[in-house]
Formats: structure tokens, C-alpha cells, sequence
């Protein structure tokens, strides 16, 4: 019975890999474990209602895409190429440099939400990122460009990931304790945020030379000839 129950996983992985709409996928996998788990019908259905809203925040996103979209229409992106254009000493390096660190400060005070890939990266960071290796180096190969491109995406999620476990009232937080008190460590969340600090330090240090790094490269990338 145990074993019958994980049939749910089974169905998403055929449907998810005969590409079937992925909202039909997961409700009817839910369904089939709650059968499976001898659950009632009234149960599998408070389930899925307790499931949305517990995760209603997702549906979020589909406000902020439209945002978005306005403002990369309005022209979002060529003004932040231009703004970022004027700034002589700016390199991709720096640019990213600079967003890793308000990325980490922000989320170690519990705005994990202020910026994101759909919010922050894709109208800003990237653009801005291109436009300072543009002004230096003139027209990019794409190869370059998606270099830079997914230096972007990683900063982003690598600002976020380290600096949230400092703030005591993140989910994250939450997760490491239960972890811990499940092995027999015992630990306040304030413990787990304290030993965070030094970790994200060293993160961002780490991940600070590799952007340094990105520079070095795209330095010797244009005066060597680009590749």
C-alpha cells in the first residue's frame, strides 16, 4: 500500500515526458495518490485547497509578467543600457558586483522578494551587464553575451540562496532546524542565522573574485581577438 502510493510521482514523470498539460498532470497524479492512500473524496479535495492556499503567492507572477512587459515596451531595457553606458568605470564585473551584494543584503533582512530572474535579471541586471561590456569592447558575439547572460542569472541566485538563511523568519531557516532536530541537533533559528553570516561572507568574497574573474576574461577575450 505504502509503495502503491507513490504512483502519483509515476504520472508526472510519463506525463511530464509525453509533454501532456502539466495542470492535468499534477491533478490527476494528486488524485491518484489520494486514492491510492485510501483517502475519501471530500479529503483529496480539502487537500487540494489547502495546497493553494498555502502556495497561493505563485499565482503572483502572473501580475508581475505583465509589468514587465509594459515596461521593456516603454523602452525598460534601452534606458538602462544607456544609464549604465554613461558610467565610464563600469564593467560586467563590477555591475554584478555591485547587485550580488544589495542581492544578499536585502535577502539576509527578509526582502528575498526584491528582485528575482523575471523582476530584477531579465529587464535590468542582464541588460545593464551587456551595456557596460559593450561600451568597452563595442558589439559582443553571442557566445559572450551568453556568458554574461547567465553570470547574471547566477548572481542572482546565488545572492539570494546564501543571504535568506540569515534571517530567522525564512522558510529555509525553518527547514535547517527541522533537519537538524530530526538528527538529534538541537538548535535555535537565532544559532542557524548567527552561522550563516560567516557563510554568506565567504560566498560573496568567492563568488565576487569569479566576477572579477568574468572581467580578466572578457579583457583578454578583446585584446587577444575574440574567439
Amino acid at each position: 500500500m505504502h509503495l502503491l502510493t507513490l504512483i502519483g510521482v509515476l504520472i508526472v514523470i510519463v506525463g511530464f515526458a509525453l509533454r501532456v498539460n502539466a495542470l492535468l498532470v499534477v491533478t490527476v497524479a494528486g488524485i491518484a495518490t489520494g486514492v491510492a492512500g485510501h483517502l475519501s473524496p471530500y479529503a483529496i479535495v480539502s487537500e487540494f485547497g489547502r495546497a493553494f492556499t498555502q502556495n497561493r503567492y505563485v499565482g503572483l507572477v502572473w501580475l508581475t509578467l505583465p509589468v514587465i512587459g509594459l515596461l521593456e515596451r516603454a523602452g525598460l531595457k534601452e534606458r538602462a543600457q544607456e544609464l549604465i553606458a554613461r558610467v565610464h568605470s563600469a564593467t560586467t564585473g563590477r555591475v554584478l558586483l555591485l547587485y550580488l551584494a544589495i542581492r544578499q543584503l536585502t535577502a539576509s533582512i527578509g526582502l528575498s522578494a526584491l528582485g528575482g530572474q523575471a523582476q530584477m535579471v531579465r529587464p535590468l541586471i542582464a541588460p545593464m551587464s551587456e551595456a557596460a561590456a559593450e561600451a568597452r569592447y563595442g558589439k559582443l558575439p553571442d557566445k559572450t553575451r551568453h556568458l554574461i547572460l547567465a553570470h547574471a542569472a547566477a548572481v542572482d541566485n546565488v545572492g539570494v540562496f546564501f543571504g535568506e538563511d540569515i534571517f530567522l523568519a525564512m522558510g529555509s531557516v525553518l527547514l535547517i532546524k527541522g533537519f537538524l532536530d530530526g538528527n538529534g541537533i538541537h538548535l535555535t533559528p537565532l544559532h542557524i542565522a548567527l552561522w550563516a553570516i560567516p557563510t554568506a561572507v565567504a560566498v560573496f568574497i568567492i563568488h565576487g573574485v569569479r566576477l572579477l574573474l568574468l572581467d580578466r576574461r572578457l579583457r583578454r577575450q578583446f585584446k587577444g581577438g575574440q574567439s
